[in-house]
Formats: structure tokens, C-alpha cells, sequence
């Protein structure tokens, strides 16, 4: 795959179809064999027509082959549409510098000190950079190198999901070298390479640091690219230790992963985006007329996050027993989460 910012499916489609399929996958709205991928959820590919409407499924064959630059980061868009999705989506993407700051921050929590990764610095003339600590990451008392990896950490409305894998800019579209990126995950990815020595213990590692990285999205395309950026980090941070690529089905286990901890939700409802609806049924008046009467969802009329008549979205607990079917993991709602925090 590609190490430039634009990761290529037809790429993907040429290492495997069936991990390109992955990364389209949408869990929630998928049961047993009745396979559903995630939606457009924008409408600026309409005008390619057939099969790039909003509500359609984002299909293999309609992002590769002669399509196969259909989909591109926010900084090769058109203009026309970067500003038009700002203004319909409230689509607004984070410099890196200012990305790491806060990436940053929570390192400081977590570490209880400041630096742990690198030092923020602002240029006379006005730039904002960081310069990355080249030792080896020591952990505070108390806590361990795995601990740091299985802390759960989630990136919500995530577009690219720069604050994940900062692969590039996202403002700029320039790439940042493996060693100086600064995501949750490519921290995550850092200590595992600094703590492992073979290749079983690094897949170990760095599974559990892809099961505890979560994010969600709205628009289709931004949320197939944080997958593919994902993944494609995965490859690199193994490329940089092992001097070498990981097998295949090793990279069709972190996109399976990644397919079920990034998924596409509407974040102010928790649910499918746009699957919440009326309800419509007829009703006989005295003098024996029908008329049509039209409910709309509740959540949506009281602004009730836990009564949506939407398909309320589905996430995995990698670390907890499902007790009906004996799975090492369970499907969760992701509601359910916020519910028990109530």
C-alpha cells in the first residue's frame, strides 16, 4: 500500500478483496450472512450517478478500477466542496501541531507529567512544531507499557481521524515520517515497538492496542479513509521494526478490528445516521373517514438520546465473554455505554 497521504483502493483491491470488503463493512447494519457496507452520507457524489446517492452503499466497484480515485483525503477535494462541507456538515479539520497538544494533554493525565512523547515548541515566525523524545518511553510507578496500550481511548466525529493516526496533516496533506507522529494509535504503536522483540509478541501488542482505539463518522468516505489510514499505520509500524511486511491474515484481523471500532454513527443520536423516521398509520374519524396520522421518532421531537426509533449503532467489548454464545468478545450497543454513565 501506499505510504503517501492518498491511500489508493485499488491497492487494497490488489493485496485482497476481501480486506477491502472488510473495511467497507458496516457491523451494525450487518447480520449473519446479509452483508451491508457503510453509506455515502453526503450527496457531493451524486453527480457521478447511479450507486453514489446518499443512502447508497459505498460498493468495491464504485471506488476502484477507472473509479479508483473517487475517494480522496479532505486537502485533495475541490475547494468548492471542502467549503461546502464545512458549511452543511460543520466539517472542520485539526492542523497536526494542534492535534498533538491535545493528544498531549492526555498523556500528561494518564502519565502524570509533561514531554512523555515530545516537546511542543512555536518559531519565531509563528509555526507550531514539536520536536519527538528520542528515548525509550518510561512508565510511572504503578502502571506498565501494557497498561498505557490497553487504555481505551475514542476519537468521536472523527473525519480522517488525524487524533488516531497522524499519518499526515490533514490541513496540509504533508506526510509526517513514522517516528515523529503523533496519533493515539502511533503512540500506542511506538511503546509496543519499544517493548517487544519478536513478531508474535509485537501482533500481540498491537492488537490490543487497535482493540482499544475507537472513533466514529459520519460521511462515508472520511470514515473509510480513517480505516484505511489505520491500517495502513499498522503495515508501516511493522515495516519499521521487522524490516519486512506482516502476512496477510494478519492484516485482515487488525482490518476486521478496525471495522468494528470505527463505525458510522450519527453522534448526536447514536444511531445509523439518518435511519431515525415517522411513523405513519391511518386512523378512522366519527363519520367513518380514514385519515393519516404522523408521528415523528420521539428522541428526534424531545431531543431524548435514549428514545430514537433509529438502528441504534453496534461496537465490540474485545474483553468481555459473550455468556449466550461462549465468544471471547461481545457486540454492545453503544448507547448502552453512555446509558450506564447516567
Amino acid at each position: 500500500m501506499s505510504d503517501i497521504a492518498d491511500i489508493l483502493e485499488n491497492d487494497i483491491l490488489l493485496a485482497s478483496p476481501e480486506l477491502l470488503a472488510t473495511l467497507l463493512k458496516d457491523h451494525t447494519t450487518s447480520k449473519d450472512d446479509d452483508v451491508h457496507n457503510i453509506f455515502w452520507a453526503t450527496s457531493d457524489y451524486e453527480h457521478l450517478g447511479t450507486g453514489y446517492g446518499y443512502y447508497d452503499p459505498i460498493l468495491p466497484e464504485l471506488i476502484t478500477g477507472e473509479n479508483g480515485q473517487v475517494i480522496m483525503p479532505r486537502i485533495l477535494k475541490h475547494k468548492a466542496t471542502q467549503s461546502a462541507r464545512v458549511r452543511d456538515m460543520a466539517e472542520v479539520f485539526t492542523p497536526a501541531w494542534v492535534c498533538n497538544a491535545q493528544n498531549n494533554l492526555i498523556d500528561e493525565a494518564w502519565f502524570g507529567r509533561k514531554d512523555v512523547f515530545n516537546t511542543e515548541y512555536t518559531s519565531e515566525d509563528g509555526t507550531h512544531g514539536w520536536t519527538t523524545n528520542p528515548d525509550k518511553i518510561t512508565f510511572p510507578e504503578g502502571k506498565t507499557w501494557k497498561d498505557y496500550v490497553r487504555d481505551t481511548r475514542l476519537e468521536i466525529t472523527c473525519g480522517e481521524a488525524p487524533y488516531i493516526a497522524s499519518r499526515y496533516d490533514a490541513t496540509t496533506g504533508a506526510v509526517i515520517p513514522l517516528g515523529e507522529r503523533i496519533g493515539l494509535l502511533d503512540r500506542k504503536l511506538r511503546v509496543v515497538s519499544e517493548n517487544t522483540d519478536t513478531s508474535g509478541r509485537w501482533l500481540k501488542a498491537a492488537q490490543e492496542a487497535y482493540k482499544s482505539t475507537y472513533a466514529y463518522e459520519w460521511q462515508g468516505d472520511n470514515l473509510l479513509i480513517a480505516r484505511e489510514s489505520m491500517l495502513c499505520s499498522f503495515i508501516e509500524y511493522y515495516r519499521a521494526k521487522f524490516g519486512k511486511n506482516p502476512l496477510l491474515r494478519s492484516i485482515k484481523y487488525i482490518a476486521y478490528v478496525i471495522s468494528w471500532n470505527v463505525w458510522q454513527m450519527d453522534g448526536l443520536k447514536c444511531v445509523v445516521p439518518g435511519s431515525c423516521k415517522d411513523n405513519v398509520h391511518t386512523e378512522e374519524t366519527l363519520f367513518g373517514e380514514t385519515k393519516e396520522v404522523v408521528t415523528p421518532c420521539e428522541g428526534c421531537r424531545t431531543n431524548d438520546l435514549f428514545k430514537h426509533n433509529g438502528t441504534y449503532c453496534l461496537i465490540r467489548d474485545w474483553r468481555t465473554k459473550d455468556p449466550q454464545t461462549g465468544s471471547k468478545s461481545r457486540k454492545i450497543k453503544f448507547i448502552d455505554l453512555l446509558n450506564k454513565c447516567q
